[in-house]
């Protein structure tokens, strides 16, 4: 800003005709280019100010305006002729006026106008056309005011420099450079600032949510109660199992091998719990895998088959020979399916004038995979489908209402949604719609939060 209120001066010398040589002293050009610098440079620093009264811009307006007259005077005082130069005082005063009311409304406008995203473009361009009006108008203002009367005596032209047409030239072309360079730098700088404010901002938001999930342990402890007595009673009746089958005469070894068996995978299903939940309040990174989805079903089916068979309930699984794998947390996905097979055996329980039928399905949807979990149940009334989700919401007596929220968060943090159909007649139908594992057009990040 300084070296461009400058570099003007030279360049509108050019319109400046006298009869005479005129060439410049280069130690007051210099000192006229800091008084140009130290202007703007103060004036910059004021519109940066988290606040500015009336006063402060005043003072600014003042500062800025009397910085441009001065520039323009050392300039004159720059000259060397042989001549006498005098001024009118009434437009040295006008010429001064006009810097001191034109910086003012440019940096009024700069500073109120600063954080306002919309017209900001036109809102800086007319802060520029004030203060290039401002140096144009001072400058020729002062110039109107200047007086030369020839004189006989030879000046000194030591240290001194002509302001010629090329000379002109390349201080325009300099000065249009070093404006380049400054608006690229804080172009660059800018980009650099919002980069690091995005970095700091990612960071923040995962202190928060390890925060937040710190801070709602006792909200979820019932949670885990519920998580991990699954499992647990799985392992009392495979053990019990185990028992009864080495207990007969002669003991059936095979089907103790496959209930111990299944003891083991159940007591092993109860540890992979606990260190996912250690992991979630430890801020610990989940690896997501490229899973089977009908496999994880499969294998929950296995889990439950003594319950289903006493609860007298059947299985049909309707699986899509194309339904493509996905991405996510083999445990968790567990512990979803687990969670609605368990809602629709409690549900179907309470049936008696129809058969009980567990139906699943899954195929290929667009770039996703969604999977049915259809019950033979009394179904869902209007309202409660709609708060079947909430924490601590149940339609069960002996139900803690965390189930349902724990498995929607759950699907929810594979980017996938976890919802509910009523049917006309009976029954309810969940559907979890997961991304397809390789799909691009959708984000397969598993999220702790």
């Amino acid at each position: 800003m300084g070296i461009g209120i400058w570099s003007m001066h030279y360049v509108g010398m050019l319109a400046f005709q006298l009869p005479t040589p005129v060439r410049y002293h280069l130690p007051t050009v210099l000192a006229a280019l800091v008084i140009g610098i130290s202007s703007s440079t103060f004036a910059l620093l004021l519109v940066t100010r988290p606040t500015m009264g009336r006063s402060r811009i005043i003072l600014g307006s003042a500062i800025l305006g009397g910085g441009i007259a001065g520039l323009h005077y050392v300039n004159l005082a720059a000259m060397r002729l042989p001549a006498v130069c005098s001024f009118d005082p009434a437009l040295v005063l006008v010429s001064v006026a006009l810097a001191v009311v034109f910086s003012y409304a440019a940096l009024r406008m700069a500073f109120y106008f600063r954080s306002e995203p919309k017209k900001a473009a036109l809102r800086q361009i007319a802060g520029a056309v004030l203060m290039g009006v401002a140096i144009a108008a001072m400058h020729y203002t002062g110039m109107a005011a200047a007086r030369f009367t020839g004189s006989g005596r030879q000046p000194d032209f030591s240290q001194t420099i002509g302001v010629s047409h090329l000379a002109t030239t390349g201080i325009a072309a300099v000065t249009l450079i070093l404006l380049g360079l400054a608006i690229f730098t804080c172009r660059v700088d800018r980009e650099l600032q919002a980069k690091e404010l995005q970095i700091a901002l990612e960071q923040a938001r995962a202190e928060v949510a390890h925060v937040n999930r710190v801070a709602t342990m006792g909200e979820l402890t019932a949670s885990i109660a519920h998580e991990i007595n699954q499992p647990l009673a799985a392992v009392v009746i495979g053990a019990t199992a185990c028992l009864n089958w080495l207990s007969t005469e002669p003991p059936n070894v095979t089907e103790a091998k496959t209930a111990a068996s299944r003891t083991v995978e159940q007591a092993m299903r109860a540890h992979d719990i606990i260190v996912k939940i250690r992991a979630m309040f430890t801020n610990a990174p989940i690896s997501p895998d490229v899973l089977d989805i009908r496999q994880v079903i499969t294998d929950v089916l296995a889990w439950v088959s003594a319950e289903l068979a006493r609860s007298g309930v059947s299985v049909r699984t309707e699986f899509a020979e194309d339904t493509p794998p996905v991405r996510g947390d083999r445990v968790q996905l567990q512990q979803v399916i687990l969670n609605l097979v368990t809602n629709a055996i409690d549900a179907m329980r309470g049936t008696s004038d129809r058969s009980r039928e567990l139906v699943f399905r899954s195929r290929k949807d667009a770039n996703s995979v969604l999977v049915e979990i259809e019950d033979s149940g009394p179904g869902l009334a209007p309202e409660q489908a709609e708060r079947v989700f909430q924490p601590f919401y149940t339609t069960k007596s002996h139900g803690l209402g965390m189930g349902l929220a724990v498995s929607r968060s759950i699907i929810e943090s594979h980017q996938g949604h976890l919802s509910v159909k009523r049917r006309n007649s009976h029954g309810a139908i969940f559907q979890l719609d997961l991304p397809a594992a390789g799909s691009e057009s959708r984000h397969h990040k598993v999220s702790r939060e």
